[in-house]
């Protein structure tokens, strides 16, 4: 059993690698899935309550959706092949006739009596080379009725025009079908536009191939999804003509892009409609209208680099912008979608230089907004709410070139003077979290400096941590932090010496004679037992530790690090080694903060940082021990995590 799987994978793997491009690596896989039913058979995915099949690839094979919709897997002769009686699979190749039989036995039936009709059937049964985008019975039967009545008649003419549209004087197999190439038709030499797409979808003029290579003796066939029409204008002449697009038309102009979307190209244009503008605020419409830098952005971000129809689009795909980042760009049974939403009105507008479609939103990109409007909508509401209550939203919807450390929701917990904590919220310049580094210093409104501290898994400022990607405005950037920033307050003795919890662990510093030590600039972590943890050890054993100053000194020194660790620094095996002893090994495992062994328990609060410190707050005195190995456990809380600690002591 293992060994024929083994075997169909690789088997698999060898032949979608040898295929020639990407539509033959999936006729390749669906034979492959196709073949236990017998010779020439492939495994076609059905999207149910449609009649829309489509070869199938490894990811819909094991999905079994399409544009998030439920398939069924049916079994048919592969292109070219037929079934015979009696046989298993599609042992028979289709006879070879002339291009008007063919399309008789390849679902094309109403296009073989349309050609009778226009007077086409002469030339596609005798002598040449031809290429026939024949389109299917269902293609025809979704013309709405006043076109098709408009190409039967007038003499028949208007019908053998377009049909000879559908035409090419060559023979093209699907290899020759290369993306983005155009090939004149036998209609005045109009060309067809092709599209080989990386999933295997291949369309001309955005109609899909559904049947490829039927090859004729004089020609071949590929019966196609819609009835296509000849493409004479750019993308511009739709953005120009429409009274639905007059906002855009007016945009473009002033960003002075109507000669790009002119030019030679491939774009996709996904075209919003003067409704879509009218659903933005005023003031923001007309702040982005006024400014040429987030126009340009703004309409760029509805342009992609590379034509994109509807027909190619089988599942969620991020493709790029010519603004420079990425929309998602989906569907949703036969709904076209943006970034998730079904927004798309009008699809598939096709122009010599690419296509549009119509949507019903403005996509508003994140470098043609203000910081305001960054922070609104997201998972900082709470935070930006408290920044204009505090009379700091002028900052936020201006043009000064600032960075806003915004705090999310949950980690919102404000004590203290409002402003004062808000202004050391805003660096007073724009920065990208790429550039910063370990120890530096970064000046905020408030005037005050803060550090940055850089571990192996997290990029922290103070004792807050970034929690998502940056977001860079029009003129700031924006970085979420996982808790309210704690200022610098002071050396440590000014921190336990202002707080009557820690009175005799300042005496025990003073005893011990550290206090100099305590005052100077670190970087140091201090785990500072309170006055009850000192009253839990036993009378006669702390009235023994406080007599005896070098000994005080080794077990505050084991309270104390040289360098700053704040719970976000924390990530797996992050060792700690303290003034006294060898190391702290701390792991982080289910938002458990470790370090090896654990015999009792206490509590650990993050107290403050001060401007070389990190202080955190313990229940029990860690006693440190020269003579014997021994462990405890101690727990200690920051702002939103809990973590255990478990220490070795040599």
């Amino acid at each position: 059993m293992h060994l024929t799987l083994f075997t169909l994978a690789i088997t698999l793997i060898a032949t979608i690698c040898l295929a020639k491009s990407p539509y033959q690596s999936v006729l390749q896989h669906s034979r492959i899935r196709g073949r236990q039913h017998g010779p020439n058979v492939c495994a076609m995915q059905k999207i149910q309550g449609t009649d829309k099949k489509y070869f199938t690839n490894c990811k819909q094979w094991y999905h079994r959706k399409i544009c998030g919709k439920p398939t069924v897997i049916s079994y048919e002769c592969c292109p070219g092949y037929e079934k015979l009686s009696g046989e298993k699979g599609c042992p028979a190749a289709l006879p070879l006739v002339n291009i008007y039989n063919t399309l008789g036995m390849v679902g094309a039936a109403t296009t073989k009596m349309y050609s009778e009709r226009a007077q086409l059937r002469e030339e596609i049964e005798g002598p040449g080379s031809f290429t026939f985008f024949a389109p299917s019975n269902q293609a025809w039967a979704a013309l709405p009725t006043e076109i098709l009545d408009a190409l039967v008649s007038n003499v028949n003419i208007e019908l053998l025009n377009a049909l000879h549209y559908h035409m090419v004087n060559r023979r093209l197999t699907s290899e020759d079908l290369k993306h983005g190439s155009a090939f004149p038709s036998m209609y005045q030499d109009f060309n067809v536009h092709i599209h080989h797409y990386p999933n295997g979808i291949v369309t001309v003029n955005c109609a899909r191939l559904v049947k490829t290579d039927q090859h004729a003796t004089n020609g071949i066939v590929h019966v196609v999804d819609r009835v296509i029409t000849a493409v004479t204008n750019n993308v511009h002449t739709f953005i120009d003509t429409d009274d639905d697009l007059e906002t855009l038309r007016t945009a473009v102009a002033a960003a002075g892009l109507t000669q790009m979307l002119e030019s030679d190209g491939h774009y996709t244009v996904f075209a919003p409609t003067n409704e879509a503008f009218e659903k933005i605020p005023p003031e923001m419409l007309k702040r982005i209208l006024g400014d040429p830098v987030a126009l340009r952005d703004l309409l760029n971000y509805h342009i992609l680099k590379n034509m994109q129809c509807a027909e190619s689009i089988t599942s969620g795909t991020p493709l790029e912008t010519l603004q420079g980042t990425v929309l998602e760009v989906g569907c949703d049974g036969s709904d076209m979608t943006l970034n998730g939403k079904a927004i798309i009105q009008k699809k598939d507008q096709l122009g010599t230089n690419g296509v549009v479609h119509y949507i019903n939103e403005l996509l508003i990109p994140d470098s043609a907004k203000t910081l305001l409007e960054l922070a609104q909508g997201s998972v900082v509401t709470t935070a930006t709410k408290l920044f204009v209550d505090a009379g700091l939203g002028s900052h936020l919807s201006g043009s000064e070139a600032l960075t806003i450390l915004t705090p999310q929701n949950e980690g919102v917990k404000m004590t203290g003077e409002l402003k004062k904590l808000l202004k050391n919220h805003i660096l007073k310049e724009q920065l990208s979290s790429g550039v910063l580094y370990h120890r530096q210093e970064l000046e905020t409104l408030g005037g005050i400096k803060l550090r940055v501290l850089v571990y192996r898994n997290s990029l922290c400022i103070e004792n807050s941590c970034i929690a998502a990607h940056d977001k860079t405005g029009r003129f700031g950037s924006m970085f979420t932090v996982d808790k309210v920033l704690t200022p610098p307050m002071g050396t440590i003795m000014d921190v336990l010496k202002a707080d009557d919890r820690f009175s005799l662990l300042v005496g025990a510093i003073q005893t011990a004679g550290l206090t100099e030590l305590m005052n100077q600039a670190g970087p140091h972590t201090v785990f500072a037992p309170t006055n009850d943890a000192f009253s839990a050890l036993p009378k006669a054993d702390l009235n023994k530790l406080m007599g005896n100053p070098q000994e005080l000194a080794s077990v505050l020194k084991y309270h104390m690090a040289k360098e700053i660790l704040v719970s976000g620094g924390v990530g797996s095996h992050t060792r700690l080694k303290p003034l006294q002893g060898d190391k702290l090994e701390l792991n982080m495992v289910h938002l458990l903060f470790k370090i090896l062994f654990s015999v009792e328990k206490m509590l650990l609060f993050l107290l403050c940082t001060s401007m070389t410190y990190i202080i955190y707050i313990v229940h029990n005195v860690l006693i440190y021990s020269t003579s014997q190995k021994f462990g405890h456990t101690y727990s200690f809380q920051g702002f939103s995590s809990f973590f255990t600690i478990f220490y070795i002591v040599e």
